[in-house]
């Protein structure tokens, strides 16, 4: 028996040295491609970017942070993430999302003048807004949620007028500074989704900032007017404009609505949630005012579940209520004097979450209105 295995293996021997060579050379070129095919999927996932969304922050804000904006990036980014997004359009804090590939931009702009600050695009479409800042000022249009609607953003004081002052230390906190960062947010957001946009309050340097403590100025201007110290007077001037706009802006848009942000100063111990306030007797400012407070209640029970949310609605005879022609609402953003608050107002992902829920507010209310 021995000697037959024996026999068998000396035959084994010399067949593969006859054929080992061009047998071997086969197989491993097999075992080489059959590795470089099953590695491959790996190793290119592993090569794609990611990144994590900022508070507040948006799909589209959260694009263009990482330098791709525009719908051909935003459609790719929901192919990319379909197990992320679970089905929404909304980002979570904490995930990491696939980033497309960067490309060569093929988007078309449209521009506009600079003392315009009026937008209208279609789906696709770049506005150009310098307003925003040098960096923001191109507007990619990714969503149409807000067609056919228009806006007019208000920041309350300005120009010799800072408004209500709180402290951080040594730091001032001007009113006029942190309302007009917010509405500059929120005149972007509804721009993204398709709405004409007027900035009515207008500060040519500064643009959208990211920084915790605005530096105080007295440049701004009610659309280039120089605006009045006069308390009366500064009200009746934005009031005007407003109307002066709505006049040729009720024939082409079945929706239009104002918004005037402010930021309180109360007790520096008396802590308060975004609160609103509509004209008395105005069914569409009334229901846009609770829809909006709405709307800010269902995010901090999201984000907050167990804070709470103790916003108000409630009418108010305003002079720019009164005396401006579109629905409106007036939004108080909490208390400057308040070192909880002061933490809405500094912290920049903060007042990017207040422009986008208050957007959110506009496309609830523009949906009922239909």
């Amino acid at each position: 028996m021995d000697a037959k295995v024996g026999k068998i293996i000396v035959f084994l021997s010399v067949a593969y040295l006859l054929i080992s060579k061009e047998v071997m050379v086969r197989i491993l070129f097999l075992l080489f491609v059959s590795s470089f095919l099953f590695l491959t999927p790996f190793y290119a996932s592993a090569q794609k970017e990611r990144g994590t969304p900022k508070s507040g922050e948006g799909i589209s804000a959260f694009l263009l942070r990482h330098k791709r904006p525009g719908n051909t990036y935003y459609q790719e980014f929901l192919e990319l993430n379909k197990t992320q997004l679970r089905g929404k359009k909304e980002l979570r804090l904490g995930v990491k999302y696939i980033l497309p590939p960067l490309k060569p931009s093929t988007g078309t702009t449209v521009a506009t003048a600079s003392n315009s600050s009026t937008s209208s695009a279609g789906s696709g479409k770049t506005i150009n807004e310098p307003l925003l800042g040098k960096e923001l000022a191109k507007v990619r249009v990714t969503g149409s949620r807000l067609k056919g609607a228009c806006f007019y953003v208000v920041s309350g004081h300005g120009g010799p007028d800072p408004g209500a002052i709180g402290r951080i230390g040594n730091t001032e906190l001007h009113e006029d500074e942190y309302a007009y960062d917010v509405a500059l947010r929120l005149a972007r957001n509804l721009m993204e989704e398709g709405a004409k946009v007027y900035i009515i309050i207008q500060d040519a340097r500064d643009g959208i900032r990211d920084d915790r403590y605005l530096k105080n100025s007295k440049r701004e201007t009610c659309m280039g007017d120089a605006i009045p110290l006069n308390q009366v007077d500064r009200l009746r001037q934005r009031c005007t404009k407003i109307n002066e706009l709505y006049k040729k802006d009720r024939r082409n848009y079945a929706y239009c609505r104002s918004i005037f942000l402010h930021v309180d100063s109360r007790s520096k111990r008396q802590q308060t949630d975004v609160f609103f306030y509509h004209t008395p007797n105005s069914a569409g400012s009334e229901r846009l005012t609770t829809t909006m407070k709405n709307t800010f209640e269902s995010k901090y029970d999201r984000h907050q579940p167990n804070r709470g949310f103790s916003g108000t609605v409630s009418p108010r005879n305003l002079y720019v209520l009164a005396n401006s022609s579109p629905a409106g609402v007036y939004v108080e953003l909490g208390n400057i004097q308040n070192a909880f608050d002061q933490r809405r107002f500094v912290i920049s992902s903060n007042r990017q979450a207040l422009a986008k829920w208050m957007m959110e507010g506009f496309i609830a209310d523009y949906k009922k209105s239909r």
